[in-house]
């Protein structure tokens, strides 16, 4: 069975940093994609970054330069750790992986900026 838990979310001034950790079971994180995402009261869940199974990285544009997606295949965890934090990043921020055809995702962890 497949799960995925984030940790490390929390209460931050503005222009703090954060390391988010998405720790996962039940599957082989080298042979596959992970992205991190994050949800802010009434938005949609938006996606901000992925880690290719070579262990490349992609970002949308609002957050390249501020968040740095990583992994530990020893670990089999993902990493996101965000920089200069602003007010506008509060959400929850989940990871997800898709694999044979099915998204699976984490619970989530609550990251609020205070200005």
């Amino acid at each position: 069975q497949v799960q995925l838990v984030e940790s490390g979310g929390g209460l931050v001034q503005a222009g703090g940093s954060l390391s988010l950790t998405c720790a996962a079971s039940g599957i082989n994180i080298s042979d596959y994609a992970l992205g991190w995402y994050r949800q802010a009261p009434g938005n949609q869940r938006e996606w901000l970054a992925s880690i290719d199974s070579s262990g490349r990285p992609t970002y949308i544009s609002r957050v390249k330069g501020r968040f740095t997606i990583s992994r530990d295949t020893a670990k089999n965890t993902i990493y996101l750790l965000l920089n200069g934090l602003k007010p506008d990043d509060t959400a929850d921020y989940y990871c997800r992986i898709y694999a044979d055809r099915i998204a699976y995702w984490g619970q989530g962890t609550q990251v609020t900026v205070n200005s």
